[in-house]
């Protein structure tokens, strides 16, 4: 999504913060130590997926959504990385 942008000024403050807690992830050794950034992009990601003003025929909605839920099962990945580690 770096070319497109969301018009949508809850995503507009979400979407560093999540990308503050992918690069930490990212930077981070070890499923063990990566939880707790992980927790914390679920929690950002939450408040995406619990937008009340979400509508599902706008455009803006349905990126933001797709966004939203593929940070989410990323990090529903890693948490069972550390389950199976």
């Amino acid at each position: 999504m770096h070319n497109e942008k969301i018009d949508c000024p809850l995503f507009q403050k979400q979407e560093p913060l999540m990308l503050d807690m992918a690069n930490k992830i990212n930077a981070t050794k070890g499923i063990r130590n990566k939880t707790k950034f992980v927790k914390e992009l679920q929690k950002e990601v939450g408040v995406l997926l619990s937008c009340c003003d979400y509508d599902e025929k706008d455009l803006d909605c349905k990126n933001c959504r797709f966004v939203a839920n593929l940070r989410q099962r990323i990090s529903e990945l890693i948490i069972k990385a550390k389950k199976l580690g």
